[in-house]
């Protein structure tokens, strides 16, 4: 009986390592700091993006703002999936740097809110677009990697429209 219970409890762990979202497979320091950089990013994208859609001074940052807000609010629910599937806790607040830089944004207006807002948008999409870059080809969890290619097009389309915004451009 012994031996029974054992080959039912080894094709149990066979199964639910191979069946998708069940298995938790292991992480990367590496992987784990991606989590953790870009989920804040995302959540500042979000946070800025309403900011931008009400209090900026142009049209064009009105648009901009929007469009941060819904494609990063999207973006990080589905981060959010993978990390929970993988047993990462995902903040669900801002961290005090990005607190500080989004209290700053808020309190501009005018041209000022707008230009401070390209030059947030510029610099928080760089560092992101280097990290999803990183990810899509040394990731070591799949879905991670997955995640990461797709959004890495996105960020570079969000690169080409803040780049394109602002003072004398069109878009």
């Amino acid at each position: 009986m012994p031996a029974i219970r054992t080959l039912c409890l080894a094709a149990l762990a066979t199964a639910a390592a191979s069946a998708p979202g069940l298995a938790s497979p292991s992480l990367s320091a590496a992987d784990r700091a991606f989590i953790a950089m870009v989920s804040q990013g995302g959540m500042f994208e979000v946070a800025a993006g309403e900011v931008g859609a009400s209090q900026g001074a142009m049209q064009d940052i009105r648009d901009q703002g929007n469009t941060e807000q819904h494609d990063h609010a999207l973006v990080g629910a589905k981060l959010k999936t993978i990390a929970t599937s993988l047993g990462i806790t995902f903040p669900d607040t801002l961290n005090p740097q990005f607190q500080k830089e989004l209290d700053v944004l808020k309190a501009a207006s005018g041209e000022a809110f707008d230009a401070l807002y390209l030059h947030d948008m510029d610099v928080v999409h760089a560092k992101d677009g280097a990290a999803f870059a990183k990810e899509a080809a040394r990731g070591t969890n799949p879905d991670l990697r997955a995640f990461a290619a797709e959004t890495h097009r996105i960020v570079l389309r969000h690169i080409g429209e803040v780049r394109a915004t602002g003072p004398g451009k069109t878009s």
